[in-house]
C-alpha cells in the first residue's frame, strides 16, 4: 500500500520560504509520478506542481513558476518542494498526490494515492 506522508507546512510572512517534503513509501516509484496540490478554505483543490520519478521531468503551474521548485531524493523516496517569495495567496493545504506516469497530468482525479496534507500560511 502506497503511504505519503507530508511535512514542512507552517507560518511564514509574504517573502519568505518553506520547503515541504512528502515522503512516498509502499512500492517501487520509478514509473510513477509525483505531484503537489493545494486547497485554501472555500476553493477547490488546485494543482502546483508535476514531477516524473524517472526521469525528473516537472511542470508548474503558472501562479507558482519562477518561484516553487519540485525536486526528488531517489536515496530517500522523498519529494520536495522548495517555495520561495511566498504571497498570502499561496495559504493553503498542500497535498503530496502519487499516480502512475502517463505523462505531464494535472487532474486531481488521476493520482490514486494521497497524503494527509499540510497547512502553509502566509501572512501579509
Amino acid at each position: 500500500q502506497v503511504q505519503l506522508v507530508e511535512s514542512g507546512g507552517g507560518l511564514v510572512q509574504a517573502g519568505g520560504s518553506l520547503r515541504l517534503s512528502c515522503a512516498a513509501s509502499g512500492r517501487t516509484f520509478s514509473n510513477y509520478a509525483l505531484a503537489w496540490f493545494r486547497q485554501a478554505p472555500g476553493k477547490e483543490r488546485e494543482f502546483v506542481a508535476f514531477l516524473s520519478w524517472s526521469a525528473g521531468t516537472t511542470y508548474y503551474a503558472d501562479s507558482v513558476k519562477g518561484r516553487f521548485i519540485i525536486s526528488r531524493d531517489n536515496t530517500k523516496n522523498t519529494v520536495y518542494l522548495q517555495m520561495n517569495s511566498l504571497k498570502p495567496e499561496d495559504t493553503a493545504v498542500y497535498y503530496c498526490a502519487c499516480g502512475v506516469y502517463l505523462g505531464i497530468t494535472t487532474r486531481p482525479g488521476f493520482y490514486a494515492y494521497w497524503g494527509q496534507g499540510t497547512q502553509v500560511t502566509v501572512s501579509s
